[in-house]
Order: structure tokens, then sequence, then C-alpha cells
């Protein structure tokens, strides 16, 4: 058992140096390892820390851009209602224009149908004239039954043609 108890049992010479070694092995470590691993996790800081400003950053300038981009489009929609007005406004006084000159084109039409008309009026009624005073002469011919002389015939031509001319 004393074999037992040696296995188990500290030896207080073994127990200091191992103490020692631990203190040594702590010293290195935190003196060699301990400050490359805080420089390294401090330059990894840094990094993360500039790509988070950095993205920041970018966010802040897509949103000025997305916010010009939306003035951008809403000046182009006014803009385009503008001219869809301006056009509309344009037909408008276009299509007032066109149907105001028909307008005159349709009176002067009438006014012309009408001078034509009268113009019409005042041959047929110098043709009917002059037939009716060929038909009186005939019939006063017969009447009479002699010779009436040129100047005679055109007398009572124009006799009854004023006749005629004031009954209508």
């Amino acid at each position: 058992m004393k074999e037992v108890q040696e296995l188990v049992g500290i030896v207080p010479w073994t127990f200091v140096a191992q103490i020692c070694n631990l203190f040594l092995t702590v010293f290195l470590v935190k003196k060699f390892l301990f400050d490359r691993i805080n420089k390294v996790v401090e330059e990894r800081k840094q990094m993360a820390d500039s790509q988070i400003a950095d993205a920041t950053k970018a966010k802040e300038e897509a949103k000025t851009m997305r916010d010009q981009y939306e003035a951008s489009i809403s000046n182009a929609k006014d803009e385009a209602r503008q001219i869809i007005s301006d056009a509309q406004k344009s037909a408008t006084e276009r299509g007032e224009a066109i149907v105001a000159d028909a307008k005159k084109e349709a009176v002067a039409i009438k006014e012309k149908a009408s001078a034509d008309i009268a113009k019409e009026r005042t041959a047929a009624f110098q043709q009917m004239k002059s037939e009716i005073g060929d038909i009186a002469v005939s019939i006063a011919g017969k009447v009479i039954e002699k010779e009436v002389k040129e100047a005679d015939h055109q007398k009572l031509i124009d006799e009854f043609i004023s006749d005629v001319g004031e009954a209508s």
C-alpha cells in the first residue's frame, strides 16, 4: 500500500518544480503568445470596425442616391403631366380653330350659294321676260293680224315685263 500512497502522495520538491514549471509556461505563453494574439485580435477588430464604417457610409450614399432617384422620377412625372396638359390645350385650341374655320367656310359657301341663286334667278327672270315677250307679240300679232314693227315690238315687251314685274 505504500506504493499506492507514493503514487497518490505529494512530493514537495516535485510539487515546487511543477509550480515553477507552470509559472514559467504561463509567463512564456503570455510573453510570446498572448501579445501576438492580442495584436492579431486588435488588427481584426480595427479591420472589422473600418468595414462596418465603410458599410455604413455606403448605406448612407445609397440612401442619398435613392432619394435623388426618387426626386428625379417625381420631376419626370411632373414634366410628363405638364407635357400632356400642354398637348391637350394645343389640341383643344387647334380643334376650336378648325371648327371656327369650318364655320367661316360654311358661311362663305352659303353666301356664294345665295349669290349664285340670285344670279340664276335674275338670268331665269330675264329669259322668262324674253320668252313672255315673244309669246305676247305672237298673241298680239294674231289678235291684230297685222305686222308689228321692231320698235313697237320692243315697247310692248317692256310694258308687259314691267306689268309682270310689278305683279310678282
